[in-house]
């Protein structure tokens, strides 16, 4: 039997994937967690073989969460389960420890099979999250701007590129709009940008939105 906490900070996904998984007779939902300090607390208590993970939960740090949870169980796969595409931030998952990326769209048809994939210590990945490991491959060490930012100030930057407010944004990942202005700025300094349009412009040309 394969155990999985879903960690989301949406009930409604929680019981979505509930759904998913309820006619599934090799997995079973040994736990949920609304926040970054439930899941860490879920894993000090409850013994799982995959985590299915959204990055953007309350009191995640982008993919600090995801690397604290590896460090805390190294033997537990990592499943994202996101709703941003892959473009925008599978390379990074997988570099901080994820065993797969799947976007929530795509769950109803692939859940079970990539959760009994990198229960095993396989990897899973969709043809997009494949091109774009190809892509990230092929560039080498002729890297983007924007992959030399920080985990928190990349998520800043594609969030800005979908049109979001610093309001929407601060939101959106949990922390204060003054804290997301800091970011804003240091993005523009990175990327040698002068203004917001600026930075959309930057994201839609480079396909981190979608």
């Amino acid at each position: 039997m394969i155990r999985v906490l879903i960690a989301d900070d949406h009930p409604v996904v929680r019981s979505g994937v509930r759904h998913i998984l309820g006619d599934t007779s090799d997995v079973k939902v040994v736990g949920e967690a609304a926040s970054a300090q439930e899941l860490l607390d879920g894993l000090a208590t409850l013994a799982c073989d995959v985590v299915l993970l959204d990055v953007t939960m309350p009191g995640a740090r982008g993919f600090e969460l995801l690397e604290t949870v590896k460090r805390a169980r190294p033997r537990t796969a990592v499943l994202v389960l996101t709703m941003h595409p892959a473009e925008q931030y599978a390379v990074r998952a997988l570099r901080a420890g994820a065993a797969g990326y799947m976007t929530k769209e795509s769950a109803a048809d692939e859940l079970a099979g990539a959760i009994r994939k990198v229960s095993i210590g396989g990897r899973y990945v969709t043809p997009s999250v494949a091109e774009t490991l190809a892509a990230a491959v092929d560039r080498g060490s002729d890297r983007s701007p924007h992959e030399l930012l920080s985990n928190r100030e990349y998520q800043v930057l594609c969030l800005l590129g979908r049109a979001f407010s610093v309001k929407d944004i601060a939101r959106e990942l949990h922390v204060s709009e003054k804290t997301v202005s800091t970011y804003r700025a240091r993005v523009l300094e990175k990327i040698q940008a002068r203004s917001t349009a600026e930075l959309i412009r930057y994201a839609v040309q480079n396909r981190l939105v979608d």
